[in-house]
């Protein structure tokens, strides 16, 4: 400024110095200002930055104060729910309270009693003390008995261990002679049924070839008007001259057939399927046994050993041929022998 000054005064007045000095100290101040600007731009800035983040925090702890606030309001129902629960209790407790003291002073109005009920009780005690020793006595007894029985016991085991061994020895006999007594059936079936053959061969040359008198299976089929009239038991003359021819063939064969086996013949009585109520049979059942007994009643009186002779009547039940025809019930009366075993 003073170079200035004296420059003015050498020269004259000149303003352009001045201007520039006042334009540089314009510039100074303007970047003084703007560094005082940026300065506090920055500072304001870094406030701006920090109360941002003292936000958040604000905001964070107020989520955390909302979820605080949401537990004190569910412990606070879980709270009033436990003092209704201990109101509940205490109301209950109190009556409980009130029964216990009932029974105290119950209890104390039976408390002499009970005293007296101990003296007895003490008594008794003192008689089942007694009784105890008597008892342990005779559990001594029984466990003296118990292992005697214990003894008896094993010796009986041993006893029916020997006799199961000896009741498989017995099986296995029993089984070897039911086997021989298969086989020795099976000889007197056989030797029973040549027999049969043999009988029945005579008496078929004996009776001749008639056609009311036929061979079925192992029966000998008469008509029942061979012998007998019609709804009668009576043995008609030519029926007991068939029977004579029989008797005959029969004592000779019980003196073929050896004493060890047990035949006999089985005379059947059949009747047809149509009913009968006369005043001497009732029913078919009369009538078809009253026949078979009558033929085995001439048998026995001509000498034939009533021991081999059998009468069963079978009435109208076991037809040969079941029409509803005469035809058919011509075949149904009749009597039947049977050569079997006993």
């Amino acid at each position: 400024m003073a170079l200035a000054r004296a420059r003015r005064n050498e020269s004259g007045f000149n303003y352009w110095p001045g201007f520039v000095d006042a334009l540089s100290t314009l510039v100074l101040s303007i970047v003084f200002l703007l560094s005082v600007f940026l300065v506090v731009q920055f500072f304001l800035s870094q406030e701006v930055t920090g109360k941002d983040k003292a936000l958040e925090q604000l905001n964070a702890k107020i989520a955390q104060l909302n979820d605080l606030l949401s537990l004190e309001k569910l412990g606070k129902i879980a709270l009033d729910d436990q003092v209704s629960q201990l109101r509940a209790g205490l109301a209950a407790a109190e009556g409980e309270r009130d029964r216990v003291k009932g029974l105290y002073e119950g209890l104390a109005g039976a408390g002499g009693d009970a005293q007296g009920r101990a003296s007895e009780l003490n008594k008794a005690l003192e008689s089942e003390k007694t009784v105890s020793s008597r008892a342990l006595a005779q559990i001594e007894v029984l466990n003296q008995q118990i292992s005697a029985l214990r003894r008896q016991l094993a010796a009986l085991e041993e006893a029916l261990e020997a006799s199961e061994k000896r009741d498989k020895e017995s099986q296995g006999r029993i089984a070897d002679l039911g086997q021989r007594l298969n086989v020795a059936l099976a000889q007197r079936v056989q030797e029973l049924s040549r027999y049969r053959s043999e009988f029945f061969g005579r008496l078929r040359a004996i009776l001749g070839n008639r056609p009311d008198i036929r061979i079925v299976g192992d029966r000998f089929v008469f008509q029942s008007e061979v012998f007998f009239d019609s709804g009668q038991a009576l043995l008609l003359p030519e029926g007991r001259a068939e029977l004579d021819k029989l008797a005959t063939a029969l004592m000779d064969l019980d003196k073929q057939i050896p004493s060890e086996i047990g035949w006999v013949l089985r005379v059947d009585g059949h009747t047809d399927m149509r009913p009968i109520n006369s005043p001497l049979f009732k029913s078919n059942w009369e009538l078809s046994s009253a026949r078979a007994i009558s033929v085995v009643q001439y048998l026995v009186s001509l000498g034939v050993p009533a021991q081999r002779l059998v009468a069963a009547g079978f009435a109208e039940f076991q037809p040969l041929d079941s029409a509803p025809n005469e035809e058919a019930y011509k075949r149904n009366r009749r009597i039947e022998l049977k050569l079997t075993e006993r």
